[in-house]
């Protein structure tokens, strides 16, 4: 199942996100770990100060992915046609978190336990300066995660940028729940409130983890808020402030407190049911809005017609099964 980490720059989303990842990961479940923001700290918070990447980003590698991705596609002809908004097809790799899985053996750096992954989308370089958004970059986690097939007791955590800018394409519709990280401060409640309302026409679950709680008026200002949506609260926290100078910290030293939201947010992603007709539609719509708007004339055919309903019919198959 998927998680999404959104907030206002500056909430502590990449700190929630981390905390999340390392929480599952030494529950010993399978774990894929995405850092989808341009900031790219996720790495340095999960694997520590000194954590260099050894394997390549998603942005700058697009041709590769794709070309794994695309497999025995029975329906695509070249990868020209795989834009960011492309649904799986009869013949094309579909990703799973294994240990042999071909597009996390080419990206994914490892954790100490089997079937844990990390990958990143990766920042801008002297190329991209000037010429590009950085939405070309996310392309590529939309894509991975349109060819997903995940189980319910896997965990995917993906930090994601700043704000509401994932609405920009379809991939805030491509996660079971989306956590929106708040501060009990008005400025930090606008994301929220914004991102409800861009959402209020989509089957989105929206959670709520509260921030830097510091005493029961904080906690009062979020719940007056966020009602039901409020999921847990963090409050300041001397591991987070170890942890974030670079210094080693260990799950089991967490506050309870902390612990117990980590715990709360993690058991609800795990209870949620995936409808994966109701996801691949979502997708489908947005994948027909990317081929009018440019996908069109960027891959030189109706990139909408290659949506393959007979894949849909053979995934719900294979899941009743």
């Amino acid at each position: 199942m998927r998680m999404a980490f959104v907030g206002k720059g500056g909430s502590g989303k990449t700190t929630l996100c981390s905390m999340m990842v390392r929480y599952a990961q030494q529950k010993g479940l399978p774990l894929l770990a995405i850092d989808a923001d341009i900031n790219q700290h996720l790495g340095e918070a999960v694997f520590g100060a000194d954590y260099q990447s050894q394997k390549p980003d998603l942005g700058t590698e697009l041709a590769q992915l794709k070309t794994l991705l695309l497999g025995k596609s029975t329906v695509l002809n070249s990868t020209s046609e795989m834009v960011k908004t492309m649904l799986p097809t009869q013949g094309s790799h579909l990703v799973t978190l294994s240990e042999s899985d071909a597009v996390l053996s080419t990206f994914a750096e490892k954790f100490d336990k089997p079937n844990q992954h990390f990958m990143h989308v990766g920042g801008f370089d002297e190329t991209d300066i000037g010429t590009k958004c950085f939405h070309a970059k996310t392309g590529a986690v939309e894509l991975v995660l349109n060819h997903l097939v995940d189980d319910q007791n896997d965990v995917v955590a993906v930090d994601m940028t700043a704000g509401a800018d994932a609405f920009a394409s379809g991939l805030f519709t491509r996660f079971d729940v989306t956590f929106i990280v708040v501060e009990p401060t008005l400025k930090s409640l606008s994301v929220y409130k914004q991102y409800k309302e861009y959402a209020k026409d989509y089957p989105l679950t929206i959670k709520v983890i509260g921030n830097k709680i510091a005493d029961a008026d904080d906690l009062e200002f979020l719940q007056a808020h966020c009602g039901d949506d409020l999921i847990g609260t963090v409050t300041h926290s001397k591991w987070v402030k170890r942890a974030e100078k670079g210094l080693p910290q260990v799950m089991a030293d967490l506050e309870p407190q902390n612990a117990e939201t980590l715990e709360r947010a993690l058991s609800f992603l795990q209870s949620q049911k995936r409808d994966w007709t109701q996801y691949w539609d979502m997708g489908a719509e947005f994948h027909t809005k990317n081929a009018v708007s440019w996908a069109n004339e960027a891959a030189g055919r109706d990139v909408a017609s290659l949506i393959d309903m007979d894949f849909l019919l053979s995934l719900n198959a294979a899941k009743a099964a």
